[in-house]
């Protein structure tokens, strides 16, 4: 039987099991203000820092550079906390050799076929920097710039805002982007992501999260004995250079099919097309619930050796669903541990990859008066 997730944590509280990088116990409801301390400079002398925060027994904590999530520690069935997202210990490795490690992720999260796209009649040549592609907005997208942040209470929550002005021009996109992300976590530990976005020209924006996770803890090993369930009929099968073709394809009777919860490795190395291209699954589910006003249960994922549980709620039309599969033992995370193929896998809530060049998929252009307003909510079980 799975134990009530607030009654994990008292109990750990209770004996003294959930001492925090802040110096504290985990409570179940009430959080602290954020802490701020320096992680590091980049070359041309930026200092670079990083915000603790802690509530309802999770803690959080991430840094002005691409406003990565560092680290996210949760309790398992026993009270036992470990942290369940990949990354690094230096600020060194994360400019030198991170694959998108925890950020956030701008302006176009996912994939643009050989970087180009047409908008109002205008061709427009973005940074390509993943073969023919443009990728997860360029060689230097958000995830590669430091934020500007702002610590603050509200209620029983805590959390940051986060600020970044992408100019026009910039990795290829036209107008100004006003970026501003707010990073919750609430009184029952969720972790809330509200993104909002104005621009001053017709632009394409698709802004997301690309935590790694591993509800097991970070270097513990492979995530394929994990449940995956995804609520999603269809999804985008891709060409050889992971382009979407703009088909909407069909789940069912095939290893894309997560309509229940299964494990992750149960088919992932069956000899489907689409997984032999992708190494293994790294493509977007088309979410039957379609956009939606507000956030959604669309996904759930599951440790069963832990108990640890995320549920993931937004109101994307996708998910992409990525299982790890470029992690070939070259990077070392704060266990010590080195990162292998399937290790960790993200799961991003977004519109479709190259919707800019499928007028049938559901459209990413913004432009001057308009809005960018999407949510993503985490929650967290044991």
């Amino acid at each position: 039987m799975e134990l009530n997730r607030r009654t994990v944590i008292a109990g750990a509280a209770a004996a003294g099991m959930a001492a925090t990088t802040l110096g504290g116990t985990a409570h179940a409801t009430g959080g602290r203000k954020p802490v701020k301390t320096l992680f590091g400079k980049l070359a041309d002398g930026t200092k670079v820092y990083s915000w603790s925060l802690e509530n309802g027994g999770t803690r959080l904590k991430v840094l002005s550079y691409g406003g990565i999530v560092q680290s996210l520690e949760i309790p398992d069935r026993r009270g036992r906390y470990a942290n369940v997202s990949a990354g690094f210990d230096n600020l060194e490795d994360y400019v030198a050799k991170s694959p998108y490690f925890g950020a956030l992720i701008g302006r176009y999260g996912n994939r643009i076929g050989k970087g180009k796209f047409t908008l109002d009649g205008k061709d427009h040549q973005l940074s390509v920097n993943d073969g023919e592609q443009s990728l997860h907005g360029g060689a230097k997208g958000f995830d590669k710039r430091v934020w500007d942040v702002e610590p603050f209470t509200k209620g029983a929550d805590v959390g940051l805002h986060l600020y970044y002005t992408s100019v026009d021009g910039e990795m290829g996109y036209p107008g100004t982007l006003k970026t501003k992300v707010t990073y919750t976590l609430t009184r029952h530990g969720d972790w809330r992501i509200d993104y909002e976005a104005t621009t001053d020209k017709a632009t394409v924006v698709n802004l997301t999260s690309h935590v790694y996770w591993n509800l097991a803890g970070e270097g513990s090993g492979t995530i394929e004995d994990h449940e995956l369930q995804i609520a999603a009929s269809r999804y985008t099968p891709t060409d050889a250079g992971l382009i979407p073709t703009g088909e909407l394809a069909k789940v069912a009777g095939t290893p894309f099919d997560f309509g229940r919860a299964k494990p992750i490795g149960r088919d992932i190395r069956t000899s489907h097309p689409q997984l032999v291209t992708a190494k293994g699954f790294d493509h977007n589910w088309v979410l039957d619930k379609g956009i939606t006003a507000r956030p959604e249960h669309v996904a759930t994922l599951r440790d069963p050796a832990s108990g640890r549980s995320l549920k993931i709620a937004t109101n994307e039309p996708g998910l992409q669903f990525y299982s790890g599969n470029f992690l070939d033992g070259t990077l070392t995370g704060p266990s010590g541990r080195t990162y292998r193929q399937g290790d960790a896998l993200c799961l991003e809530t977004q519109h479709f990859p190259d919707s800019p060049n499928k007028p049938k998929f559901p459209s990413t252009v913004l432009r001057p008066g308009q809005t960018y307003r999407t949510t993503t909510i985490h929650t967290f079980g044991c």
